[in-house]
């Protein structure tokens, strides 16, 4: 199957490539949206970063975490003062932003504010929700769910390119591995590759204890950076990172983000992997 590489405007009209040729796409930023500063500060790092080291960037939150783990765990701001937030950072940073939808009636409103839409995991084999997203006609970023194997997702893929959407990357995250835990199947990336469409890795994810902690899941952030390093080198085209300044402090998924002060060190050693394995 051709390789699609996916576009993706910029709020000041220019474009990101992502695929074979293109830098390394960076999605980051705190799992959920916390507060407004903390947003801005996330966002205004990690674009000076991605811009000194030629990546490109998108800046990653959640406005509602539908998916948590307990009844009492944070989910965000909601939608209408998440997408406010999202909507500030675009304008005021001019860098592309990425959310989660679940449910139907928040792909319209997504849709004015995000740069790309994104199907959450649990929710990869939701037709009537990845319909609708397609519709949009924004870039959707699609997650592998942690019960779907690689091949699988190929379906997932052609409800998008059914139902109008031609601009698809599918995202690795990680399989159900026993009970709270996930393992990474580096053969994953190239099978997914092979529906011709940039494949992200979610680094962040991956590493994930699905409600590992008790009423909350757990993480293993020790494994972000070795994880990351083996997906450039098996030829990826992005990846998805849980970023905080403060891990320990999150709100949401603190035990499987990086710290923001260590990220730019990683992404230079992917960096020089990347070009290893291309050249």
């Amino acid at each position: 199957m051709s390789f699609t590489p996916v576009s993706i405007a910029k709020p000041d009209g220019a474009e990101i490539w992502v695929g074979p040729g293109s830098p390394l796409l960076l999605i980051a930023g705190p799992c959920a949206l916390e507060s407004e500063e903390l947003a801005r500060r996330v966002a205004g790092d990690m674009q000076e970063i991605c811009a000194r080291l030629g990546i490109s960037y998108v800046f990653k939150a959640s406005f509602d975490k539908a998916n948590r783990t307990s009844l009492d765990s944070y989910r965000g701001p909601g939608l209408e003062e998440g997408l406010n937030i999202l909507s500030k950072i675009r304008t005021e940073l001019q860098v592309p932003v990425i959310s989660d939808v679940h449910d139907v009636s928040q792909v319209k409103p997504a849709a004015e504010v995000l740069d790309i839409i994104q199907i959450p995991a649990f929710l990869c084999r939701q037709t009537d929700l990845l319909v609708a997203t397609a519709q949009t006609g924004k870039p959707v970023n699609l997650k592998k769910g942690q019960f779907v194997s690689p091949w699988d997702m190929e379906n997932g893929v052609n409800k998008l390119r059914g139902a109008g959407g031609t601009r698809t990357m599918l995202v690795e995250r990680g399989t159900c591995f026993g009970y709270n835990n996930l393992v990474v199947d580096m053969r994953a990336l190239p099978v997914m590759r092979s529906f011709g469409c940039p494949v992200i890795f979610d680094a962040t994810h991956s590493v994930q204890l699905p409600g590992g902690a008790g009423g909350a899941s757990g993480g293993q952030r020790e494994f972000i950076a070795p994880l990351s390093r083996a997906a450039v080198a098996a030829g990826i085209d992005g990846l998805f990172m849980e970023v905080h300044p403060t891990p320990d402090k999150a709100l949401c998924d603190g035990p499987n983000s990086i710290p923001l002060d260590a990220i730019e060190k990683l992404l230079v050693q992917l960096i020089r992997i990347q070009e290893a394995v291309t050249t």
